[in-house]
């Protein structure tokens, strides 16, 4: 497992994709463990909006990047809206 980053890693052969992302890569998609969906989804119901303390407290407890709390919490914010 890659704990540093929580990010699968990318495959360096792998080439953008023809007249695609101008010179920058997308990161890979994080693979999240059912342990951390659980304890953000716990997280969620009780607050759908985490200040920075919370957020720093919830990646260092879970070995995630601070970003992708921010953007997972995004994410569920926007899948609530649709499902409402």
């Amino acid at each position: 497992t890659d704990e540093s980053s929580g990010y699968e890693s990318e495959s360096a052969e792998r080439s953008a994709a023809p007249g695609g992302t101008r010179g920058r890569q997308r990161r890979a998609r994080t693979a999240f463990t059912s342990e951390q969906v659980c304890r953000l989804e716990k997280t969620f119901q009780r607050q759908k909006y985490l200040g920075a303390t919370e957020r720093r407290k919830l990646a260092a407890a879970l070995q995630l990047s601070e970003i992708q709390i921010k953007t997972w919490f995004q994410n569920r914010r926007m899948k609530l809206k649709r499902q409402i």
